[in-house]
């Protein structure tokens, strides 16, 4: 999943949830039935679930493209800066 993929996923989770909220309240709400509230939001969580969290196709359609191992090793690795002096705070 590329990076774009993952901003589409999350943001058809958001409105999936949402209106799956917004329709099991109005159900139970009509219904008068809590147990069919929780039970339509247990199964748009559930269909959510099986649509944002496996990695399909078109959550993929801008793939990272990595540099080689042997261009890798023609560019200097960044090195790490340390101070070995810290400074000492006055009050």
């Amino acid at each position: 999943m590329d990076w774009q993929g993952q901003k589409l996923a999350e943001q058809i989770m958001q409105i999936m949830l949402l209106g799956f909220a917004m329709i099991a309240f109005v159900a139970g709400y009509v219904l008068g039935s809590f147990q069919m509230m929780i039970l339509l939001y247990a199964g748009g969580v559930t269909l959510t679930t099986l649509i944002t969290v496996p990695n399909w196709r078109f959550f993929n359609r801008h793939p990272l493209n990595w540099l080689d191992p042997s261009e890798a090793e023609k560019y200097p690795k960044p090195q790490v800066a340390v101070s070995s002096k810290k400074k000492a705070i006055k009050k």
